[in-house]
């Protein structure tokens, strides 16, 4: 039976999941005791210590799962050209630095995001099968923000490219504002693992979030109605007839929409996630 889980992309900014004085050390495990998975994000701007993961593999419960996103250096958002033993040293301090996660057995996958102008070429499908070769023993998720690679006459190529590399391919709902945005896919390319992330759809601040404003804060703000994600629905029930776990992220959290979204979603899916830290408030009843 296909497992479906459900989370958000950080725990820092859920803050109606938190009572009032919760300190940020303590969030984490206060989140697990909602969500039974959670994506790392901080991962991507700085390589780690040790010890971070560390915590955060006592914080969780057993069965708890990290989804980890690559540093920025890794997939290309550093533009410029970057030496290649830097490049290796950076891939090789990356993997150092998350292995007390995987040791705990608490790694869903890596999460290998590439920019919005990594488009569909040679070159680029090259720099992949490098990505998945360094990484070849953990698994492996790719989510494209190109609209290039899902283009009529590349998509199929592009989900076959993904299976030959035994990657996860991430099905992704976001704005349709170009080049820089992709379409719904809704394809299982490992049957170990489908990924789905939620971006939100504000059309308007995708790509230009305005004079003096954050790009992050605007870019992400978004509250999915029912219908949207009723929409979705369908989309889950055909993952789960292929893969053996469907991990559904929110990234919606400008405006503390996301967490609310995960929860409307998971009830609207059925699903009763089991072997949670205890509620704070449960500590306490008789």
């Amino acid at each position: 039976m296909t497992m479906i889980q459900v989370g958000v992309c950080g725990w820092g900014d859920q803050h109606e999941l938190y009572v009032q004085g919760v300190r940020n050390r303590d969030k984490l495990s206060v989140y697990a005791s909602h969500f039974p998975i959670v994506e790392v994000d901080s991962s991507f701007y700085a390589i780690l210590p040790q010890r971070n993961y560390e915590s955060w593999v006592k914080d969780t419960p057993e069965r708890f799962g990290f989804i980890v996103k690559p540093h920025q250096g890794m997939t290309g958002h550093q533009r410029g050209d970057t030496a290649s033993g830097s490049r290796r040293e950076l891939f090789r301090q990356f993997e150092e630095s998350i292995q007390p996660v995987v040791e705990a057995g608490k790694l869903k996958a890596l999460l290998f995001q590439f920019p919005p102008w990594f488009d569909c070429t040679r070159e680029h499908v090259q720099y992949v099968t490098a990505c998945r070769q360094a990484m070849q023993a953990y698994p492996f998720a790719v989510e494209f923000r190109h609209q290039s690679w899902f283009e009529s006459r590349y998509s199929e190529r592009t989900l076959d490219f993904l299976r030959e590399i035994e990657a996860t391919h991430v099905v992704c709902d976001e704005p349709q504002v170009g080049k820089g945005s992709v379409p719904i896919v809704p394809a299982v390319t490992k049957t170990s693992l489908a990924l789905v992330r939620f971006h939100g759809r504000n059309k308007a601040g995708w790509r230009d979030p305005g004079e003096g404003q954050n790009w992050r804060d605007v870019r992400y703000l978004y509250r999915y109605s029912e219908t949207e994600l009723a929409e979705w629905v369908e989309h889950i029930r055909l993952l789960e007839q292929e893969a053996d776990e469907v991990c559904i992220l929110f990234n919606n959290n400008s405006g503390g929409d996301a967490a609310a979204n995960a929860k409307q979603f998971s009830e609207m899916l059925g699903l009763a996630p089991t072997g949670l830290n205890p509620r704070q408030m449960d500590l306490f009843s008789t």
